[in-house]
């Protein structure tokens, strides 16, 4: 990945800011937009207190504040099963755009053809280095071995936040995107702990050897999608 973090401070107060990519609202936005959502989307960003970014959706690294208001909003407005499916799509669609400007051609044609355990170790550290783009002021972690287990603590996304199950399903996405296309299309995340469930930091563990033999199969493979394994799942 190749994205250089600009400083930020609050031009009042000349505090620290903490910052998140753009993409958690764009692609949000483009989701909505493809679900016909339009009239939902105006309510969610009023609610938000964003509307401003529905005509012209920002193109740097903003304020983590708004963002997560939005998030949450779409988990307010929207039916459960419809609002996990907005946000799994925004989650894919930030994927693709990682795929498509962050991560050189060149870099992706090498982890395709790796080991899929090499080239989720290796996914993984660049994971990490860009934590920032995607995880604000949470404290971000990673443990990769047989599978590769993610950790945000007090995730700026769900702060605040209670619900009686996991609701991080926009991380899990852009993960599981980036799994799929780089190191197995057999990859499923799944959000096994949340700080919105109470716990004490949202978990995700991506797996690709589920699948018998999926650890190993031919590169030629490891890099085209397996039909019906895009969705991400919880554990609650």
């Amino acid at each position: 990945m190749t994205q250089v973090r600009p400083p930020a401070t609050d031009v009042e107060t000349h505090s620290a800011v903490s910052e998140i990519g753009p993409n958690a609202v764009i692609q949000l936005i483009h989701a909505l937009d493809a679900a016909g959502l339009q009239p939902a989307a105006k309510e969610i960003f009023s609610e938000a207190a964003a509307s401003d970014w529905l005509a012209q959706p920002p193109s740097a690294m903003v304020d983590e504040r708004p963002v997560a208001a939005i998030h949450q909003a779409v988990r307010r407005v929207l039916p459960p099963q419809q609002a996990a499916a907005i946000l799994a799509d925004a989650g894919l669609r930030t994927g693709d755009y990682i795929l498509a400007n962050r991560i050189p051609k060149l870099a992706q044609a090498v982890l395709k053809i790796m080991p899929a355990s090499i080239a989720a170790r290796m996914l993984t550290k660049a994971i990490t280095a860009h934590a920032w783009t995607f995880a604000g002021s949470g404290e971000f972690s990673a443990q990769a071995g047989k599978t590769v287990t993610f950790e945000i603590a007090a995730n700026p996304l769900c702060a605040g936040e209670h619900a009686d199950h996991n609701v991080c399903v926009w991380h899990a996405s852009v993960f599981q995107r980036l799994f799929q296309s780089l190191v197995s299309p057999y990859t499923r995340v799944t959000e096994t702990a949340c700080g919105a469930h109470g716990d004490d930091c949202c978990r995700f563990v991506a797996d690709w050897t589920s699948i018998p033999d999926a650890a190993n199969i031919y590169a030629s493979r490891r890099s085209e999608p397996i039909a019906g394994q895009s969705e991400t799942l919880s554990a609650r």
